[in-house]
């Protein structure tokens, strides 16, 4: 292990930026920006950081000392906290203030928080002056090992959630894995079900050095997340380099267990399921659904329901979703992989390797909803 820090490429060409992973990184944040930009010490720098009011104290004012220090002219946003900010008219009060600060193309956009801000943190960079640089400063587990790596972002619109995006790729990803600390229990634990998920779909070795390091991730051991971080980073890195724009079709694994999660967080509304715990729930469905069509083994399921109420995290449906098969079955219709309502699932047939299915019929589908009696 690295107590000093990691470094995880994303190797795209013209777009290739680098993940700093480490505990303590925010005061290096201004020149590391420097270094990412290609900036010469005394050259004019303007960032924009972009937060939200969980965030504000201590993580994004660290940020801007960071960046002041570096002789940057810095203004920080601070949005509400919350999926109801990731939106047209939170996006819209965002460029009102970049025209204030009167922001041109060589303005940085820094976004500091969650999957939340991130993406749309993100949209706003994408989508002003035809498209601004950006870094990831992600804070809560969920977003370092996901959104903030790939370049997706968004806003939600009424009719569906990231209806309105665009892919634009960071500059770079700094990961200060101490702001952890800070992380509620529940938001932390939901972060977990991502990591697990690429032990599924990706590496079974790392899958089992999750269920002999259960220990150091309930107690949040430094080491043990640096390890989570950097690897789930790699595999998330992998994909995007195969596949950055969704054409091939390999990005579409990291949907494991998605397709049920949304619509268990549709049905439930959002924010009574967080995110990570509709996801854990959903890949024991997309699991009992793989055993169903004879695809594993019953032993995949139950290390998967081992690990994960080990950390904390839910398997089962809960009792009042478990019922509504009709109104889950249109939620999954709604799906970006569905094609002409043919229901597709990422569905593993060995711990560490997945693939996309089509053609599944609706009982079976539902039939999964609930352990076997």
């Amino acid at each position: 292990m690295n107590s000093s820090g990691q470094i995880v490429p994303v190797d795209l060409g013209s777009r290739s930026y680098e993940i700093s992973i480490a505990s303590g990184l925010l005061p290096q944040l201004g020149g590391r920006l420097r270094q990412w930009l290609q900036l010469a010490d005394d050259a004019a720098l303007k960032c924009f950081v972009i937060t939200d009011s969980n965030v504000l104290q201590p993580h994004a004012n660290a940020v801007r000392s960071s960046l002041t220090q570096a002789g940057a002219t810095v203004q920080v946003a601070c949005v509400p906290s919350g999926e109801r900010s990731k939106s047209i008219a939170e996006a819209s009060d965002l460029y009102d203030q970049l025209v204030d600060f009167k922001a041109d193309r060589r303005t940085v956009v820094v976004a500091v928080g969650g999957g939340v801000v991130g993406d749309l943190a993100g949209f706003v960079a994408a989508t002003y002056a035809r498209g601004l640089r950006f870094v990831q400063v992600p804070t809560t587990l969920l977003s370092m090992v996901d959104s903030s790596v790939g370049g997706k972002t968004g806003v939600n619109h009424p009719k569906g959630k990231n209806l309105i995006g665009a892919f634009h790729q960071p500059a770079g990803v700094m990961i200060d894995t101490a702001t952890l600390d800070t992380l509620p229990e529940r938001e932390y634990r939901s972060g977990l079900a991502e990591v697990v998920k690429y032990g599924v779909i990706l590496d079974e070795t790392f899958f089992a050095w999750l269920e002999d390091n259960v220990a150091g991730l309930n107690e949040r051991s430094p080491d043990v997340l640096q390890h989570v971080v950097a690897r789930s980073c790699e595999l998330k890195a992998f994909v995007v380099k195969e596949d950055e724009y969704e054409t091939s079709g390999l990005r579409a694994i990291l949907n494991y267990g998605h397709t049920y999660a949304h619509a268990f967080e549709a049905l439930s509304g959002y924010g009574e399921l967080l995110h990570g715990e509709a996801v854990a729930i959903g890949m024991i469905c997309g699991s009992r659904l793989a055993h169903r069509l004879g695809r594993i083994n019953a032993s995949v399921i139950d290390r998967q329901i081992q690990l994960l109420q080990a950390v904390g995290l839910p398997s089962e449906v809960p009792e009042a979703l478990a019922e509504q098969h009709t109104a889950i079955l249109d939620c999954m219709l709604l799906d970006k992989k569905t094609v002409a309502g043919d229901l597709k699932f990422v569905l593993p047939d060995r711990l560490g390797h997945v693939e996309t299915m089509g053609g599944i019929a609706a009982d079976d589908v539902t039939a999964c909803l609930k352990a076997d009696d």
